[in-house]
C-alpha cells in the first residue's frame, strides 16, 4: 500500500467517502448502510475491518456495491434489509443512497394520494407516530398573548 494508491475522497454507492475513515466506518455514511449492515459487508467481501477506505480499489468497491444491492445472492439474512415486500413488486431489496429518500417520497405521495390516517397527518404537517401535540410541534404560529396596554 503505497501513497499514490490512498485517495482522499472515494466514491462509494454514489456518496463521498473519506479516504481516512476504516472501511466500517466509512460504509456507514452511505445513506441506508448502518453499522452492522456494513460490518457484514466487509465480512462477505473478505477484506481487513482495520483498512481505510482510501486504499481500495475500483475491483473490491465495485465488489461492496454489489454486496450492498444484491443482498440476497449474498446469503444476506432477509431481516436485514431494509425494504422488505416492496409495495410495488412485492420483493425484498435493501436500498441505499439518494434512492432511499426517492421511494420515501413515493409512499409519503401514495398515503396521501389514498388518504389513510398518516397521509392526512402527512399532508396536514402533524406528527404522524402518535406523538403528543397538546404543547409540541406548534410551527408558524405567534408566539406569546399579547397584553393589553394601561390606558386602554
Amino acid at each position: 500500500m503505497s501513497e499514490q494508491e490512498f485517495k482522499e475522497i472515494t466514491r462509494v454507492l454514489g456518496t463521498n467517502v473519506d479516504g481516512n475513515r476504516l472501511i466500517v466506518f466509512g460504509l456507514s455514511q452511505v445513506r441506508g448502510i448502518g453499522l452492522r449492515y456494513a460490518q457484514l459487508i466487509v465480512r462477505l467481501a473478505g477484506f481487513d475491518p482495520k483498512m481505510r477506505v482510501g486504499y481500495l480499489t475500483e475491483q473490491q468497491i465495485a465488489k461492496i456495491e454489489d454486496i450492498a444491492k444484491n443482498p440476497l445472492k449474498y446469503n444476506i439474512p432477509i431481516w436485514m434489509l431494509n425494504r422488505r415486500k416492496d409495495y410495488r413488486t412485492g420483493e425484498d431489496r435493501h436500498i441505499t443512497s439518494s434512492d432511499l429518500s426517492y421511494i420515501n417520497k413515493l409512499d409519503v405521495d401514495r398515503m396521501r394520494r389514498i388518504k389513510c390516517w398518516r397521509g392526512i397527518r402527512h399532508a396536514l404537517n402533524l406528527k404522524v407516530r402518535g406523538q403528543r401535540t397538546r404543547t409540541t410541534g406548534r410551527g408558524g404560529l405567534i408566539i406569546g398573548v399579547a397584553r393589553k396596554k394601561k390606558g386602554e
